[in-house]
């Protein structure tokens, strides 16, 4: 196995509640009030949609609400990983990655495990440059049993929401996640700080019409069923966390650059040109500086989703990104 590169589940499409859009030449992102199922193709237009995608949403007078779905591993946390992620704004690399305690950093000298304060305490996540990332796999539908659909977000509410109901679950079942048929659902809710406007996020729940007890019952009878044909649930999520651990980060540079644009876009960047003569040219280089400075930058503009925060887990519209498509 190649070290240094991580090894995820297989994706077959993506799911998300917004979108980007062309507007003047720049592609912004735009929320949405219901899921939509792609495929990993996009052309000009943008991603294509998967044909689950038309599939569900007839079924559901064309408003895509409800996702029925399975889970890969009982492991909660090989579900759902979920992070503190600061992005290269420039070049769309993952920089830092860390869970509030410790963090993995790349520097001039290599990865580097480091200390973790959270963005609120860090300096280095000024300006929204650093903020939760979580990514969910999910199974939809019988084709493939270990191809998954990739949900991504950097919504504190639906981070929140999908680790305790994961916990949650695992734990009601007898460690039988993998085998509970249960629903991805978009739920909608307002705040004082969000001025009455609706914000989204998603949710798993039971699946409309079942019963706690019945889907406790399909899961025991769908493990025992496992273990009489030799599915090993076990060794799926050693596997699986073995193939996690073998990278520092989890996006691919090409992932990456499409993470970046879609829910990074308003980080700070030094804009071209204005650099120092002797200034560090990526952001790499300032964090190195910085660490060895030991000197916060001052802080940038508080961004809009400070300003007036965003009716949807999905970005706002923002200022174009910088850096260049693959």
């Amino acid at each position: 196995m190649l070290k240094g590169l991580a090894i995820t589940p297989p994706i077959l499409g993506r799911i998300t509640i917004g979108k980007l859009v062309e507007n003047n030449g720049k592609r912004l992102p735009q929320k949405d009030d219901q899921f939509t199922i792609t495929s990993q193709l996009q052309t000009k237009e943008g991603w294509i949609h998967h044909p689950l995608d038309e599939q569900l949403r007839s079924a559901q007078e064309g408003k895509l609400r409800t996702i029925p779905i399975r889970l890969l591993f009982s492991d909660p946390d090989l579900n759902l990983r979920a992070e503190y992620a600061l992005f290269d704004r420039q070049t769309a690399r993952p920089l830092c990655v860390g869970d509030g305690e410790q963090c993995k950093r790349r520097t001039q000298d290599g990865m580097v495990t480091l200390d973790c304060p959270s963005p609120d305490g860090c300096p280095l996540a000024q300006g929204g440059a650093c903020k939760p990332y979580g990514r969910l796999n999910v199974l939809i539908g019988d084709d493939d049993p270990l191809g998954s659909f990739i949900f991504r977000t950097t919504g504190f509410n639906s981070i929140r929401t999908l680790a305790a109901r994961l916990a949650y679950f695992k734990a009601i079942s007898g460690n039988r996640l993998a085998c509970m048929p249960l629903e991805l659902r978009l739920r909608g809710k307002s705040t004082r700080q969000s001025r009455g406007t609706a914000i989204f996020y998603v949710d798993i729940t039971l699946r409309e019409g079942w019963t706690l007890e019945e889907t406790l019952a399909e899961a025991q009878r769908l493990n025992e069923f496992h273990q009489a044909t030799g599915f090993d649930q076990k060794a799926l999520d050693k596997a699986a966390k073995a193939g996690f651990a073998n990278g520092a980060f989890e996006d691919s540079a090409e992932e990456s650059i499409d993470v970046v644009e879609e829910f990074y876009p308003e980080a700070p960047q030094t804009p071209v040109g204005k650099q120092e003569p002797n200034a560090p040219v990526t952001l790499a280089d300032k964090l190195q500086a910085k660490s060895q400075q030991g000197q916060p930058e001052p802080p940038e503009p508080e961004s809009p989703d400070q300003a007036a925060p965003p009716p949807a887990d999905h970005p706002p519209q923002t200022p174009p990104r910088e850096a260049k498509r693959a």
